[in-house]
């Protein structure tokens, strides 16, 4: 087969869909190297950064193929004028996987495209506007171009199905998976002493991981920690690490009216080759989103050996099993008493770090890619 991958969530600051195509393009092509695999962009400035960005997953049966255009440009134009993608990048490819929501019009062979959630529905005031009327404008469509709809959970699947149940018939759910050569324990204290200096970290701390914006629930974990930690003498900070998202401003204000500035800290955007070693030697890590359609951080953090706390919602419970402790995430006293929990209780925490190691084994990215490909050999069966 020759097989395209739209390559623009693998480029810059890489978010969860990025994450997501590199767990999978990587071991896709490694386990199946008998196909052609092109990854495939648009670029209009920093191209050489660019170019480097996508070495790592060259192979001699990899390529990369650019096209001088903007990408935010050709999608804004494609979503009134249909302007074929393969005018661009022509009818090499048999099938085109597009990581991140949006089938353009006109791609050549078959299409598949990755649905994540349907956060944008289920609470559109979460969500950037732009990328609110992006979705509103282009979702359906895009649908209804691809041949088969990929999607991260057995929940995502069934949130699509309640918005759009003309498309149930082409949705495939393929959960993400781990890379344990990133995410493993690294109990030695001579690591952290550079990243504790890095980033100033206290000795003792709680774990967020993830963008700063409101679907992440945030503001009700601060005000959980500003419950908990009046209730014992010397708490564990709480670290709230990731890059500034839609409507940050109010969590970061809601420290302040909570005069917590000096046990609640921010971090911004935490480099990738310091996140293994910053989750290892968290007391535990919190994740009490209100909707993810997978949450990879919390996975993250059970491969690194760590204590995990996530809310009741959405897809989390689907990931984590019963292998961390589970919170409503409308109740702050309830995530109050998840922290107290994890924070008192050393047992709890040897327990979950033991079950959570194990529980993260279950997800790897070579399974993951063969449930993918798999959904690629439905389209071109001839393979």
């Amino acid at each position: 087969m020759k097989i395209a991958f739209d390559a623009l969530p693998l480029l810059g600051r890489k978010t969860g869909i990025g994450f997501c195509e590199s767990g999978q393009v990587s071991a896709m092509t490694k386990l199946h190297p008998e196909n052609e695999y092109i990854l495939q962009y648009f670029a209009v400035r920093h191209l050489e950064t660019k170019r480097q960005e996508l070495k790592p997953y060259l192979r001699t049966h990899v390529i990369s193929k650019h096209r001088f255009c903007s990408p935010y440009g050709y999608r804004l134009i494609s979503g009134f004028v249909p302007v074929p993608y393969r005018m661009f990048f022509g009818k090499e490819a048999e099938l085109t996987h597009f990581f991140n929501y949006i089938v353009p019009p006109g791609v050549s062979g078959k299409s598949v495209v990755t649905v994540h959630d349907m956060v944008y529905k289920a609470y559109p005031e979460t969500v950037r506007a732009r990328t609110r009327h992006m979705l509103d404008l282009g979702l359906a469509a895009s649908m209804k171009r691809a041949d088969r709809i990929v999607t991260d959970s057995e929940f995502s699947r069934s949130e699509i199905i309640r918005y759009f149940p003309e498309f149930s018939e082409k949705i495939r759910v393929v959960p993400c998976g781990v890379d344990t050569e990133r995410f493993h324990p690294v109990p030695d204290k001579k690591f952290f002493g550079k990243i504790q200096e890095k980033y100033h970290l206290p000795e003792e701390y709680f774990l967020y991981l993830g963008t700063i914006e409101p679907r992440k629930n945030l503001e009700k974990l601060i005000l959980a920690y500003a419950e908990f930690s009046a209730s014992v003498q010397n708490p564990a900070k709480l670290v709230l690490a990731g890059g500034k998202g839609w409507l940050y401003d109010r969590i970061f204000s809601r420290v302040q009216e909570l005069h917590l500035q000096d046990k609640i800290q921010f971090t911004e955007y935490i480099a990738e080759e310091d996140l293994c070693i910053l989750m290892s030697h968290a007391l535990a890590f919190v994740f009490p989103s209100v909707y993810e359609g997978f949450g990879m951080p919390p996975l993250e953090a059970m491969a690194c050996g760590t204590p995990v706390l996530v809310s009741n919602a959405a897809s989390l419970p689907e990931v984590t099993g019963t292998d961390a402790v589970i919170v409503n995430p409308d109740s702050i006293p309830e995530i109050a008493q998840g922290l107290f929990r994890l924070y008192s209780d050393s047992s709890l925490r040897a327990e979950l770090s033991r079950s959570g190691l194990m529980r993260s084994k279950e997800f790897s990215w070579e399974k993951s890619a063969e449930l993918l490909y798999q959904v690629y050999l439905e389209l071109l069966p001839e393979v």
